[in-house]
């Protein structure tokens, strides 16, 4: 049986600097959208995380 923390954000990755504010996990700011799933992908890939979208131009990882 695992004990532990489950499901929670990694990382918010965003185009939009006003779409988010500070908060506990770290916010990477992309210049465009091919750099904010650039970003997502590598992030993911180092955390063994699951990229998903807020909105257009806001994407979360998390570890599930």
């Amino acid at each position: 049986m695992e004990i532990g923390l489950t499901h929670f954000i990694i990382a918010i990755v965003t185009t939009n600097k006003d779409a988010v504010s500070s908060g506990s996990s770290p916010i990477f700011y992309a210049k465009d959208e091919e750099h904010l799933n650039t970003i997502c992908l590598r992030i993911s890939k180092v955390v063994r995380g699951m990229v998903h979208e807020v909105d257009s131009g806001t994407k979360l990882v998390i570890k599930q």
